[in-house]
């Protein structure tokens, strides 16, 4: 078997990782599944197991499967308490990442004014949903959250009664592969509204967080934009 395309210009270990990713989306491979080795899956494909491994790398890279030494390569559960707060970097003074109590939480269908359009690769006019959440940590607020994500993605999202304070949960809930995440960092002061659910005074400084979170495919899937009061906490990204 190949899986080479006649006319692909696509480099093969991409086309290799696509196909895997859709066995994954499929459910070929369940979470926390082991797959097969990289010999095996050369054989199987009739290609270099050095492609594989370049698949993989990428795979591995993009936080869909995870690979322990001596045990194999395991498709990684997108729902752990580790993955599901991927998109946070929040940290506690201790380090440990700060996803916080959902206060309070609103779902809206609307349409797509033209910054959601824009940043979520819409056209105006196209159904989304609006999601307001105030999350909370040790009791107090610290962050108001607005955020939107395509209706074609979650159909019937506001219909659903508990629906997950986390992208990543309700994406694996919707069968959306995640891929990567970009975040703006701003400084900012907090006004009217945005102070008062935050419990700050106005002109108390907060900071600004622009999120885009894209589906294994790129595209974007949400626009989070959300105002933080730190306190004693921090914001934390590893670069590499």
């Amino acid at each position: 078997m190949t899986v080479v395309g006649r006319f692909s210009t696509r480099p093969l270990y991409l086309q290799v990782k696509d196909m895997l990713v859709q066995r994954i989306a499929a459910g070929a491979w369940k979470p926390g599944a082991a797959i097969p080795n990289e010999i095996e899956l050369s054989r199987e494909l009739g290609i270099s197991v050095g492609t594989v491994r370049k698949a993989l790398d990428e795979m591995e890279h993009e936080r869909l499967i995870s690979r322990r030494q001596g045990r194999g390569t395991f498709v990684i559960d997108q729902t752990s308490n580790e993955h599901a707060v991927r998109f946070c970097n929040i940290r506690d003074p201790n380090g440990i990442r700060i996803n916080g109590d959902i206060g309070s939480s609103t779902i809206v269908l609307a349409s797509a004014n033209e910054s959601e359009a824009h940043h979520l690769q819409l056209r105006t006019g196209e159904p989304i949903y609006r999601i307001h959440r105030i999350r909370a940590h040790n009791g107090m607020p610290f962050m108001v959250e607005e955020s939107v994500v395509p209706q074609a993605f979650f159909p019937g999202l506001e219909k659903e009664k508990d629906a997950s304070p986390s992208i990543v949960v309700l994406a694996h809930h919707y069968g959306v592969l995640l891929g990567r995440a970009e975040e703006v960092v701003r400084a900012a002061s907090a006004k009217g509204e945005i102070a008062r659910l935050l419990e700050v005074e106005e002109g108390a400084p907060i900071m600004l967080l622009d999120c885009v979170v894209h589906a294994i495919d790129r595209r974007p899937i949400e626009w989070r934009l959300a105002s933080c009061n730190l306190r004693e906490n921090h914001y934390f990204a590893e670069m590499s």
